[in-house]
């Protein structure tokens, strides 16, 4: 290691970092918070609003799908405005639709609320890497990755908890969205006020936005990354959106203890992916991931078959799903963002983001076609056969990972592939 890595490993976030980072793991908690309260409400849903399971899977992908979609069209706008501009357009866009998701009427204005949320959303998550690549150096751009996507385990831990009581307090779905939504229009302040205009990316001499996807395609360790991030995300987003309603329905837990189950999931999801981190630095990347996702394979298959085993049994159950499940992101990560070539990092993060959106929107349609109900509003069926392709996603995943290998640039220029 050269005394420059030395230097750059050592150089923290400054304060001028921080506080951008902060700003932006903020804007990044209603993100994700908006996009997961929507599963755990799915037994009140079918009750509030009369949906069916097939139905419940198109919400849920609504927004996934959409996000995806933004995402990818954004890459031919998205450069020529200021970057400050283009989150508040954005964030605002999406705080307007969470407030309509909270009042919608019936399912198919929930349905149009949940897509336009995801559209905005999508072109949020766009502008929150784009901040990050323009103002973080390099190497400290993984750093501040960390910080903004842990939001996602605080939103697991604190927000859904949060959002189910205010939906049980208030005896209706839309309660939680309000609630988000009101907490989007603080944060939108928080950018108005403290967020910098960014304008150095507007010039005349920036690459093609097909050329520099072709650039990103053809390498294959992008495609095998691609590949193995939607048969991990497919792994999961297949069970996870109806654990919720199979709980309410199937093993007798009531809505006032559901918050608890995502609580200590939370709470197992924060500690696990701190520890699989640290072993990841210690053991290596791919034998963390094989272990943890091994074990979400296993528990996978517990939880499409659980049966009524009191409060505590679910709560275990679930927290352990959750926590091997989350546990798998970060050495996943490391092996993709160490398969990526440098210099097309913040395209091939883009790409893969909106691939990651795609499998989270189309995972819970799969799950819609095979999961059914008894009658409408009672226990669901056929949940352990979506365990079975849930679990056979998973395996996959963990076959792919073997093709991912860190990226080497040889003497001639080309981009190459070392063993891992």
């Amino acid at each position: 290691m050269t005394l420059l890595q030395n230097k750059n490993i050592r150089d923290p976030l400054s304060p001028t970092d921080w506080k951008l980072v902060l700003i932006l793991a903020t804007v990044n908690l209603t993100h994700i918070l908006d996009f997961v309260i929507v599963m755990p409400l799915g037994d009140r849903l079918r009750h509030d609003l009369g949906i069916t399971p097939q139905q419940f899977g198109f919400v849920v992908s609504a927004y996934g799908i959409a996000a995806m979609l933004s995402g990818l069209l954004a890459a031919f706008a998205i450069d020529r405005f200021d970057r400050k501009a283009t989150m508040l357009l954005t964030f605002g866009g999406f705080t307007l639709m969470t407030f309509y998701c909270g009042f919608a009427p019936n399912y198919a204005h929930l349905l149009i609320a949940r897509s336009l949320a995801g559209v905005c959303g999508g072109l949020v998550s766009s502008t929150i890497m784009a901040f990050i690549v323009d103002s973080i150096a390099d190497h400290k751009r993984g750093r501040a990755i960390g910080v903004v996507t842990s939001s996602f385990a605080f939103a697991s831990t604190i927000g859904l908890p949060i959002g189910l009581a205010l939906a049980n307090y208030f005896d209706r779905f839309g309660a939680s969205f309000v609630a988000i939504a009101i907490l989007s229009c603080f944060v939108w302040l928080l950018c108005w006020f403290a967020l910098p205009s960014l304008r150095g990316h507007m010039r005349d001499d920036r690459p093609l936005y097909w050329k520099q996807m072709h650039s990103v395609f053809r390498q294959r360790n992008h495609q095998w990354s691609f590949l193995f991030m939607l048969a991990m995300v497919f792994g999961t987003f297949m069970i996870v959106p109806y654990i919720a309603p199979y709980f309410q329905a199937n093993c007798g837990m009531s809505a006032e203890n559901l918050p608890w189950v995502y609580l200590y999931g939370g709470i197992g999801s924060l500690v696990s992916m701190n520890l699989a981190g640290w072993l990841t630095d210690r053991l290596g990347a791919r034998m963390i991931f094989l272990l943890a996702a091994g074990s979400t394979i296993l528990m996978t298959l517990v939880v499409t078959n659980l049966p009524a085993i009191g409060f505590w049994g679910s709560v275990g159950v679930a927290a352990a799903f959750m926590s091997f499940a989350t546990s798998r992101v970060v050495p996943a990560q490391t092996m993709m963002l160490q398969a990526a070539d440098p210099s097309l990092r913040g395209a091939f993060t883009s790409i893969n983001t909106a691939v990651s959106h795609l499998a989270t929107g189309t995972a819970p349609l799969i799950t819609g076609m095979i999961v059914g109900e008894t009658f409408p509003g009672g226990p669901l069926t056929h949940y352990p056969i979506a365990g079975i392709v849930a679990a056979s996603f998973g395996l996959t995943a963990m076959g792919l990972s073997f093709f991912l290998r860190p990226w080497k640039k040889d003497r001639l220029g080309d981009s190459s592939q070392t063993a891992a």
